[in-house]
């Protein structure tokens, strides 16, 4: 299949080691999902789940890479040949391993593949957001009688529950994060724009320790933080108003997801109103987290103080989404979502309102299910800080 070369053998033979350990329980339990549902394997491309059944760091390319996990027996691959020492790193089977060259193409490959693992007639799970037509249509060819069905359910099933290295590259990831916050603060001075706000934030994080950006750093004020998904502009913070900063990194593959609203320079008695209405409804949430209740129960809680106080019409999205391997997962903390919760889940809790010609507010937290209750990874203050440095 493919030519061994021996330099960095031992290098490879200790990584090897090391990602077989952490995922070999997680193949383990994908499979008997697999037979649960009467499906023969799973076909992953390049995404979260590759990365997380596999330990592969993959990137989708117009090169075909898929993952073939069987119900039962060792893992194979289809892959491009200059990325097949990945494979051997995580301790696929050379044999397993078809891997197929720029020069002579991959029908070859998949051709091989799919007579080798006797695919023909067998029924593969595939995720809706990730399977391309240019793979399946390949596997189809090389395999008649080829079906699918979409293992999404199973696959997001088994990623809900953090384990306690994930957890650890979680608190690893806010705490990062929060340390560029506290580095860029003292630098922030009134008149200074939004664009100039993020840059300084995106500097910070990098010398922190962040190795990439989950998603653009969101720094909105004024009547833009009435827009929870505004992007940075050339608009100068200004006295009198309110701005949100939502930002977050990602260390070793695991994120951070954090936002604060502060004060810049006096505000009106209605801007600080609704930023104690959303603290309230933040603490709200954050009390009905144990395994007990649902994700239902957190959204009702966070919306039943924001509609309280008279700006139920302002909070205009869910409370909080799940964080893993990517920044939005399950579980959706939304009041018709009656999923329990479970220990080890982890997400965010994030209410806000947007009053236009008033201003927004959102406190975002991560936070993660535990026995009796949650461990709130966040720890910067949720206290209205004042920007005044001019």
């Amino acid at each position: 299949m493919i030519d061994h070369c021996t330099r960095g053998k031992s290098k490879i033979a200790n990584l090897k080691s090391k990602i077989d350990s952490m995922n070999s329980e997680r193949i383990q339990k994908l499979q008997a999902a697999l037979r649960a549902q009467n499906l023969d394997g799973v076909a992953l491309l390049p995404g979260p789940n590759l990365l997380y059944f596999s330990g592969m760091h993959t990137h989708s390319s117009e090169r075909p890479l898929v993952l073939l996990i069987p119900a039962d027996g060792e893992a194979a691959v289809i892959i491009p040949v200059l990325e097949a020492q990945k494979a051997e790193a995580v301790g696929i089977p050379a044999e397993r391993i078809f891997a197929w060259g720029d020069g002579e193409g991959y029908m070859g490959a998949f051709q091989a593949a799919c007579q080798s693992l006797g695919l023909a007639g067998q029924t593969l799970g595939a995720e809706k957001l990730y399977m391309r037509l240019l793979e399946w249509d390949m596997l189809e060819e090389f395999a008649p009688g080829l079906k699918r069905e979409y293992a999404d359910p199973i696959l997001y099933d088994l990623r809900l529950s953090k384990d306690q290295d994930e957890l650890a590259k979680m608190r690893h990831a806010v705490a990062v994060a929060e340390t560029a916050m506290k580095k860029t603060l003292p630098q922030i001075k009134i008149g200074m724009t939004e664009k100039e706000i993020a840059a300084m934030l995106m500097a910070e994080l990098i010398a922190a320790g962040g190795e990439k950006l989950p998603f653009e750093v969101i720094v909105s004020s004024g009547d833009n933080a009435t827009s929870p998904h505004a992007v940075p502009t050339d608009r100068p913070i200004q006295e009198g108003e309110l701005m949100i900063i939502d930002w977050g990194t990602i260390v070793n593959d695991y994120p951070s997801d954090i936002t604060r609203t502060f004060a810049i320079g006096e505000i009106s008695e209605e801007q600080r109103a609704i930023y104690d209405t959303v603290k309230a409804a933040n603490a709200a949430g954050i009390a009905q987290i144990n395994p007990q209740n649902s994700c239902h129960d957190i959204d009702v809680a966070t919306r039943g103080v924001i509609t309280e106080a008279g700006y139920g019409e302002y909070f205009i999205h869910r409370t909080g989404h799940g964080l893993g391997l990517e920044i939005h997962e399950e579980p959706s903390i939304m009041t018709d979502v009656k999923q329990k919760l479970r220990t080890g889940m982890v997400f965010t809790v994030e209410p806000g309102i947007y009053k236009p010609g008033t201003g927004g507010v959102r406190i975002e937290d991560d936070v993660v299910v535990t026995a009796d209750g949650c461990e709130i990874l966040t720890t910067l203050t949720r206290d209205l800080i004042t920007i005044d440095n001019r």
